[in-house]
Order: C-alpha cells, then structure tokens, then sequence
C-alpha cells in the first residue's frame, strides 16, 4: 500500500485539464491525489513543496489506461504469478500507462481460474508506491466463436456458460470487469445481460456475429467492442457486421490496436471519422515480448514469434502486439489528425468512464488521484507519476 509521500508541484508547463489547456499552468498533488491546478501567474503557498521544472512547452495529461493487455517485459497475466504482475505493475508506466486490466486469454478452466485468482487478490492487497494500478481484469475468452479465434487456443474455446462465469467471479474476489464475448453463440445473450445487470462491461469480440445479431446485444446491455477489425465479421455492403454495427450504433466504444500492424491507418481514420474521438478506446493487447528482443515467446501455451514489431503464430495468425501505448498515441495523432485534447479521450477518458471510474481517474481534475504523464516535444512519455508517486523518468529507467 502507499504511504505517505512529500506533495509535489509541476509548473510552467502545458496541463490538459478537463475543460481547457492551461499555456503556463501548475498542478500541485499531495497525498496521491491532485488537489489544485491553475495558472502560474496565480500560484500562491508553495511552501513544503518538491518543485519539479520541465521545460515549457511539454504537456502534462492524464495517465493512459489500457483496458486490454495480457503481457510485458517477459511477464503474462496468466503466469498466475504475483511476480508477473509486479513485472507488469513496473514496467507500464514508462509507456505512460497508470492502470490497467489484466487481461486473460483462452485456456483450460483450470488455468483460467489460477489466473483470475492471483490477480484478484494481488488486486485485493491494494496498488504499490510507484507503480501502475490494476484496476481489474479482463476475461478474454473462452466464450468466444472459435470461428474467429484468431490467437485464442481453439481447443479450450466453449460456449458463453453463466455458471462457470459466475463461479471464475467469486474466485477473482468480484474483479472481472470486463468480458470479451461471441453473443451469437448459445447463452451469448442471456450472458450479456447478466453481465450488465451486474456492473461487468459485455464486450463483442472473437465473434462471427451479424449486424442483427449485434443490435440483440446492444438491446442487452453491450457497450464495447474487442479490437475493432480484429477477429470479427467485418464491413459488407450486404451484411453490415460487427465493424458496421460499430460504425452505427453510439451504444458501442470501439477498442483498437493502432500499431499500424493489425489495422491499416487508414482504415484508423475511417474508424476516428465515423465514431470520432469520444467513441474510441487506445489499447495495446500486448504480450510478453514487449520491451523484449526479437525471439521466440509463450502465448497461451502457444509458440509466438516476435520480429520486427510484429507477433505471429506459426501459421502466420497475429497474437497479440508489442504495442506501447504511448506510441499508440503518436500513432493515432499521425494517422487522424486529431488534437492532443481528443487523444486524452482515447487513451484516458473513455476507459475511465467504461469502467465507472471517471470520479477517480481518467483526467486531471481537483480530488483525482494524481496519474499524471508528462510528454516531452515529441510526445514521448517523460515522466510518470502514479497516484503521486513518480513511477518513470526517462534516463532514470525505474523499472
């Protein structure tokens, strides 16, 4: 758990609030939350404050969350590890990430269960000093449509099964907040449902559904899609699919990868002109091998091969990415065109608000907890603090 730590003042810098860019802006935190912002010209009372000086024309936004992301720096959510998970907690925030889902992936009930159990009760103990949050965890599979399992072990791929559901809940001590599902399969519905009813998101992923099929499980309570393009019933003139649904219906946030390697940037700016920057979400669905060498690594108890950015399977199949989240920023901006102010949506806001945790995260704002990134000119991650606590500064690798 944290402790106490010496309240810490960024000034004359550029800082995003929720409403506005502050030019020659302060933000002040103290006891891992932020307890005011303004403009220098307006500072008062900076006595028992550790000032911090970066030159003035780097931005100050508010931490990034990756609601999908399974691996870093040769640790996997389903090591069942606590040591996996302090890899993964220290590793993120030097991509600018300040929370997170651990994120499963399809497997043997058995392992499933070990993982969502470790994750639970590390999640239980409370977030370290200095590292990012695990906010929850994301059940990636088994209920999905093996027809579009894409890196997901087909061997271990069942219907959607509210019992066994209901039980995995009670062993990650009621952490699962999020659910990547093939509504069209038996039970895909009725899961939904449950799922809304009780405060976990029903996300539409790995699924062959139709365009129908979709607007059933948005009348349900679906309100996210897994890796937009990836894995699922795409754009047809005749058949809208899910991509279509996506498209169309405002109910639905959109996740993507915006590696440049699972979607083409162009079809990233399709995807930003249609649901524009409120109905986007920035995430990684990254692996082991990030931060890692080339090689050969472990997926899912599946062989993957790392070269030159891109993850394969054997046959060839994309699993998972070595995306950073902070070069997904940069991505998203040179592929769209959009503001710095719209990016924070993608990466900060939406997630925050996805999972009902806007009042505590996902912007700089008077009582937040104080996850605060720092971009220098090339909006690369400078800084990082994690509820206060500064978790990364560039040339003084933390990790």
């Amino acid at each position: 758990m944290d402790t106490k730590s010496t309240p810490i003042l960024l000034k004359g810098i550029r800082v995003y609030t929720e409403k506005q860019l502050i030019e020659n802006g302060y933000l002040k935190i103290s006891e891992q939350k932020i307890i005011e912002i303004g403009s220098v010209e307006q500072l008062e009372n900076t006595d028992g404050f550790e000032e911090i000086e970066v030159p003035s024309h780097y931005h100050v936004v508010p931490g990034f969350i990756d609601v999908h992301i399974h691996g870093v720096n040769g640790a996997d959510t389903m090591d069942a590890t606590k040591e996996a998970l302090d890899t993964m907690v220290a590793a993120l925030p030097k991509e600018g990430t300040t929370s997170f889902l651990a994120t499963t992936i399809t497997q043997e009930a058995e392992q499933i269960e070990k993982a969502i159990k470790n994750a639970g009760e590390y999640i239980e103990n409370g977030p370290l000093q200095g590292k990012a949050e695990i906010l929850g965890i994301h059940l990636e599979g088994p209920f999905v449509n093996a027809r579009k399992a894409g890196a997901q072990p087909i061997q271990h791929i069942i219907d959607p099964d509210l019992n066994l559901f209901k039980k995995w809940q009670e062993i990650a001590k009621g952490t699962i907040k999020l659910v990547t599902l093939a509504p069209e399969r038996p039970g895909g519905i009725e899961m939904v449902r449950f799922l809304k009813d009780n405060s976990v998101i029903p996300s539409i992923g790995h699924t062959d559904a139709t365009y129908e099929q979709v607007n059933d499980a948005i009348e349900a309570g679906a309100n996210h899609v897994t890796h937009l393009f990836n894995q699922m019933r795409g754009l047809h003139h005749r058949e809208p699919g899910v991509v279509g649904a996506a498209f169309l219906r405002d109910e639905l946030k959109a996740e993507m990868i915006v590696d440049g390697v699972h979607v083409h940037p162009e079809m990233i700016n399709l995807a930003y002109q249609q649901k524009k920057s409120k109905g986007l979400l920035l995430i990684t669905d990254s692996m082991r091998a990030k931060c890692l060498k080339n090689g050969t690594y472990d997926l899912g108890g599946q062989e993957v091969t790392v070269q030159n950015g891109k993850a394969v399977l054997e046959d060839g199949t994309l699993a998972g990415s070595i995306l950073k989240l902070g070069q997904a920023v940069k991505n998203v901006l040179s592929y769209t065109g959009c503001t710095i102010h719209e990016v924070i949506e993608m990466a900060s806001v939406n997630p925050a608000k996805q999972l009902n945790m806007f009042d505590r995260k996902g912007s700089l704002a008077v009582g937040k907890d104080a996850d605060v990134v720092i971009l220098d000119e090339q909006l690369d991650v400078y800084m990082t603090f994690c509820r206060g606590a500064l978790a990364y500064h560039k040339g003084e690798d933390k990790r």
